[in-house]
């Protein structure tokens, strides 16, 4: 009887350390708000969701600093709707947080490979570190939307 109380002892910690870990990183699925990298003024609002074949998306829900309209986008987006662009794809699990993946950035009409995306401030804040080239990086924060 002495034995299971010390364990519970031991154990109650243990098991409030874990729940508390949990509220804090729900993962990065769900609304952020996007600011500019260079400015910090809010650009959209974009959902990060799991797509069909297991990886991780997003993609822009509500505009918030962009045209309606992707006038100086090139490619599939030219001329497109902001609202429903998506901004990454692909990506998996990694150390750390998630990557390997694509990303578009539609307010420079730029393409890049997401090299890491992690939760920071306590699930709070996201950042996403883009790259151009293996050694052009940039990285932006994203606020987590109740």
């Amino acid at each position: 009887m002495r034995i299971q109380s010390i364990i519970s002892l031991f154990a109650l910690p243990l098991l409030v350390a874990s729940f508390a870990a949990s509220a804090q990183d729900t993962g990065i699925v769900g609304r952020w708000k996007t600011l500019d990298d260079k400015t910090g003024k809010p650009m959209t609002i974009t959902e990060v969701y799991q797509a069909k074949n297991g990886t991780f998306a997003a993609k822009i829900v509500e505009n918030l600093g962009l045209p309606d309209t992707c006038t100086t986008c090139s490619g599939k987006n030219k001329g497109q709707p902001v609202v429903g662009m998506l901004t990454l794809w692909g990506l998996k699990p990694i150390e750390g947080g998630w990557g390997e993946g694509n990303g578009y950035k539609p307010s420079e009409d730029r393409s890049f490979k997401a090299k890491k995306v992690e939760l920071i401030d306590g699930g709070k804040r996201l950042k996403v570190t883009g790259c151009v080239a293996a050694f052009l990086c940039r990285s932006a924060e994203w606020v987590r939307v109740n």
